[in-house]
């Protein structure tokens, strides 16, 4: 086994060639975070407390600099991290190893436990997207700082990053009046994403912007949707105290045509007929790579269940939300379809937004989520989730022929080690422990060609225990049953962080779900998305951290490691690319 100090970037470079340089921020705010359900584009579900807060646990082993790295003092205290590497393809990071530490020109050895890193050189390509910032669009429909964007994609361009996801507002795009659409801003944004050679994602994002963790922007639905809401309130998802929640449309107004003349999946479909239309040339030239197909909240497909405009905090299981007019018709038909009319209502017993399992009659251990009746109202409250992703994405493969969709899948992993799975439910995922609530979904995604992308793969079980052991959250559990549901159902998964990444631990986590180690099948993710471009995620350690991840995602062999204070560069070259 040899050992290697180095100095230098990663990944050595040929004379000449281009510098994978990473960039700084003047920004090292932390942004305060709730408890950690889905994902955050779009919005996401709250809950931690800050960033600092939810990775302690995960940061023990890293060196956090408080000083500047180019200081030249004597009293200078830097820090030379070493690599070693053994003919088995283990490496030892430093993080795990040896440091040698430099305290006025004295060299003192810091001893630490090893920690093994598994090698994926040679491993599956699995393609790295970056989701765009969710306001690099203005409600004008203008592309807001293309400058400063173009000088962050280049950066992403230099790490190889595949391409960018982009959410397509509905509330911007078709704001004022019914199959009037202004596409101007994206148009820009595709030929800068395009003049770079970068792969695009877009989503079809039918749902509001604002409201939840994340959101540094507020994206209504458009305005006349919002005035037909105004005279019929019951086009929105409802709860038992008769909360509307303007956040997306219910579902029971798919084929209601209540939308000026049109249902909501007529208006959909006309939106994307109208994108596809509209960027045919890039469709063409392949650099739209995926739609996906916003079908809930947060661009996500479930209910509405934890909305914290209602004062839904974690690890509360969520109400469920079946209580407008639409919805309520088609539970009545349900019931008496069955022949037990009296079933036409939703539980009296399943507590409210914040309670737990266990204060309910419903979702408690032999609770009456189990009951011949819960059974039946579980049963038509999750298939009505099925239906609208099956109708929905009936009309986007008309709209998009060829091209790959795909739908967002929240992982809602609160409450996972309990029987009744209660924050599933109300989500409308029928996964209780005795039932498998995410095969029927697969086998509805299988029918139209359809890819999953799944949240949460960066959690850990562990730290969920930590921080919040009250939860009884075992997101690990959950993403091997969501990816293993998909998998046999033989559909391509992707999959995105549910909270801001920078830290080793949390992406190796990734890579082992994203290559499940000793897999017979050689099963591997098809995509994954970061989630998101910001000034913390270029920030240079971040940065740095960053492309050493991706090296790792694409099979790409790491030659030597960076320690992110030993740098040969000098601080004007961090600026090459135009950024401080």
């Amino acid at each position: 086994m040899g050992i290697l100090s180095v100095q230098i970037f990663q990944g050595a470079r040929p004379a000449g060639a281009a510098s994978n340089a990473a960039v700084t921020s003047s920004s090292s705010h932390v942004v305060p975070l709730q408890n950690p359900p889905t994902s955050l584009r779009g919005g996401t579900s709250p809950g931690f407390r800050t960033i600092v807060d939810y990775r302690s646990g995960r940061m023990k082993g890293v060196y956090m600099p408080t000083s500047s790295p180019y200081g030249r003092s004597s009293t200078t205290r830097s820090r030379t991290l070493t690599m070693a590497v053994d003919r088995g393809g283990t490496e030892n990071s430093s993080l795990a190893g040896n440091c040698m530490d430099t305290v006025d020109h004295k060299q003192v050895m810091d001893i630490a436990p090893r920690l093994r890193e598994r090698d994926f050189a040679g491993t599956p390509y699995v393609p790295v997207y970056v989701m765009l910032p969710l306001g690099v669009i203005n409600k004008k429909c203008e592309l807001v700082d293309p400058d400063g964007l173009l000088k962050q994609l280049r950066v992403l361009k230099s790490v190889n990053v595949d391409g960018v996801m982009v959410d397509c507002w509905w509330g911007i795009v078709e704001a004022h009046t019914p199959q009037e659409y202004n596409w101007s801003g994206y148009k820009r944004l595709f030929q800068i994403v395009r003049d770079l050679k970068l792969k695009l994602q877009v989503v079809m994002s039918f749902h509001e912007c604002g409201g939840n963790v994340g959101d540094d922007v507020c994206i209504p639905l458009p305005h006349w949707v919002a005035e037909i809401g105004r005279s019929n309130p019951d086009i929105f998802f409802t709860d038992r105290e008769g909360r509307r929640n303007p956040e997306c449309l219910s579902w029971g107004t798919d084929k209601e045509r209540v939308l000026r003349g049109r249902t909501a999946v007529e208006v959909y479909f006309d939106y994307m007929r109208s994108f596809r239309i509209e960027f045919d040339e890039f469709f063409e030239d392949g650099i739209i790579s995926e739609i996906e197909v916003g079908l809930g909240p947060c661009g996500e497909l479930r209910y509405p269940s934890y909305p914290v405009k209602h004062g839904w905090r974690y690890p509360g299981i969520g109400e469920f939300q079946c209580y407008d007019q639409y919805l309520l018709k088609s539970l009545r038909k349900a019931a008496e379809v069955r022949g037990h009319s009296f079933w036409a209502r939703g539980p009296d017993n399943a507590g409210s937004y914040n309670s737990r399992p266990h204060e309910t009659g419903f979702f408690c251990d032999g609770g009456d989520y189990d009951s011949y009746y819960g059974r039946f109202f579980l049963n038509w409250y999750s298939q009505i989730l099925i239906d609208h992703a099956d109708r929905v994405l009936s009309l986007a493969k008309l709209a998009f022929e060829s091209t790959c969709i795909a739908v967002k899948l929240s992982g809602i992993h609160w409450w996972y080690k309990t029987a009744s799975h209660a924050a599933e439910l109300t989500s409308g995922f029928y996964n209780p422990c005795n039932r498998d609530g995410y095969a029927a979904i697969a086998s509805m995604l299988k029918k139209h060609g359809a890819a999953l992308n799944f949240t949460c793969v960066e959690l850990r079980t562990l730290d969920q225990h930590e921080d919040f052991p009250e939860a009884l959250a075992d997101p690990e559990g959950l993403v091997w049953q969501v990816l293993n549901a998909a998998w046999d159902a033989s559909i391509p998964v992707a999959s995105e962080n549910a909270l801001p990444c920078h830290d080793r631990e949390g992406y190796n986590k990734i890579l082992e779900n994203a290559k499940p180690l000793n897999d017979p099948d050689g099963r591997h993710l098809s995509a994954f998305t970061y989630l998101r471009l910001s000034p913390l995620l270029m920030e240079r350690n971040n940065f740095l951290e960053f492309e050493r991840f991706v090296k790792r995602m694409h099979g790409k062999a790491l030659l030597i490691y960076l320690h992110f204070l030993h740098l040969s560069l000098s601080l004007g070259q961090w600026h090459i690319l135009g950024f401080s």
